[in-house]
């Protein structure tokens, strides 16, 4: 069991170091760097929130049930990723591996799982859930936004790949089961 955990941590090491250095000195790296830099931050409290709250107060009935759906996968959600960082500790990258690539504001608080990648996925999930109720193209453009946040904070050094898969996964499932057990009233 040791080597294979072993072998796991060798390889994700590996792939968070091509993440974090992929980009660098090429053509793309300026657009790459800003647009990630930029996008990190949709994964933040303020941002999540925010925009669920603006759906839940200014959507029509159904779009607005689906921000206060949001806005309860965000809290609840973060209730396991608290617990998960109390219990495992987990250094971040740039903290426990030589020559981690970081952002300016780098963070101490534990790596697993990423809290970013958490709220970014319990945001969205709800939107996708009730797709009918948006334009076409936003489904695809959230997922990309989503996707992006995960790998921004990889691309930092903030995380690795497996704190993104867990706060993806926590963030997807909270928001499913919100979905689930969420009952509007029907008007006979």
């Amino acid at each position: 069991m040791e080597k294979w955990i072993n072998w796991l941590r060798f390889h994700e090491d590996r792939l968070l170091i091509w993440v974090n250095r992929r980009f660098n000195h090429t053509f793309a790296y300026r657009f790459l760097h800003r647009w990630l830099s930029l996008i990190t931050h949709m994964g933040g409290a303020t941002f999540t929130i925010c925009c669920s709250l603006i759906i839940a107060f200014i959507g029509r009935n159904e779009i607005s049930t689906v921000g206060w759906k949001c806005l309860a996968a965000l809290a609840v959600s973060h209730i396991p990723v608290a617990l998960l960082k109390n219990k495992f500790k987990r250094l971040r990258p740039y903290q426990s591996l030589p020559n981690v690539n970081i952002g300016l504001k780098p963070l101490a608080d534990p790596s697993f799982p990423s809290g970013h990648t958490t709220a970014i996925f319990a945001f969205i999930t709800p939107m996708v859930l009730n797709a009918s109720l948006f334009p076409f193209f936003l489904v695809p453009i959230l997922v990309v936004i989503a996707v992006s946040v995960g790998w921004s904070r990889m691309y930092l050094g903030l995380h690795y790949p497996s704190d993104v898969l867990a706060g993806g996964f926590i963030g997807t499932v909270t928001a499913m089961i919100i979905q689930y057990f969420w009952h509007t009233p029907t008007g006979n």
